[in-house]
């Protein structure tokens, strides 16, 4: 019922689509939530690393700039009023994890770098990376699904992009905000699709660009 009072509104009234030049946006696959005996690792997140990997190997063939960011800070002092007690304890630079996820990270391509609020794009040098590349249309993927992507998908927005969100490339703790946030972004800001369609998309961009 909630969806058909948004439809008959107007939300979901078109598709956004892609553009001519991609680029990724990574957030916070790092070893706090990407570690399997982590306590904020999940069913979903530990899906949204191996479909992120997949998807990443074809964009890098592509030669696709990659922004790959993690979370971190120097002491007490520098971090936000985050309600979330692990962050107090456990992301300080240096810390295990604050360490970037093998799976989902290339030092020798990747643009890597650290954040302190939960957008990729707020105060940080993302948007010079796409900027440079021409950029069009941003792929979304990373975790958690109800905080950090959903703030990321809405700068992305926000800053003009064609922001797409693979489901199985995000993940969050539990499936119902995780589900609850991408249908209310894809009401809103963000086409939401599956892997093997931004796969399709990202080979097709290589072939043409070969």
């Amino acid at each position: 019922m909630t969806d058909q009072i948004y439809s008959e509104i107007g939300y979901s009234a078109r598709m956004i689509g892609y553009g001519e030049r991609p680029g990724i946006a990574i957030v916070d696959f790092q070893c706090a939530f990407t570690d399997a005996d982590g306590r904020f690792s999940s069913d979903l997140v530990q899906r949204a690393v191996d479909n992120t990997s997949r998807v990443l190997e074809v964009a890098r063939s592509a030669g696709v700039p990659v922004a790959n960011c993690y979370t971190a800070y120097h002491s007490e002092r520098d971090i936000p009023y985050w309600k979330i007690g692990p962050v107090h304890e456990e992301f300080f630079y240096g810390d295990p994890g604050t360490h970037m996820e093998p799976r989902t990270s290339d030092e020798s391509y990747d643009f890597i770098f650290c954040k302190n609020a939960p957008s990729i794009f707020f105060n940080t040098p993302a948007n010079t990376l796409f900027t440079k590349h021409g950029v069009d249309t941003m792929i979304v993927m990373g975790c958690m699904t109800s905080g950090c992507i959903r703030a990321s998908v809405i700068d992305a927005f926000s800053a003009g992009y064609r922001t797409i969100v693979p489901e199985d490339c995000v993940g969050d703790a539990d499936i119902r905000p995780h589900q609850d946030n991408l249908r209310d972004m894809g009401r809103r800001y963000a086409d939401i699709v599956e892997s093997d369609n931004v796969i399709s998309y990202l080979d097709d961009y290589r072939k043409k660009n070969q």
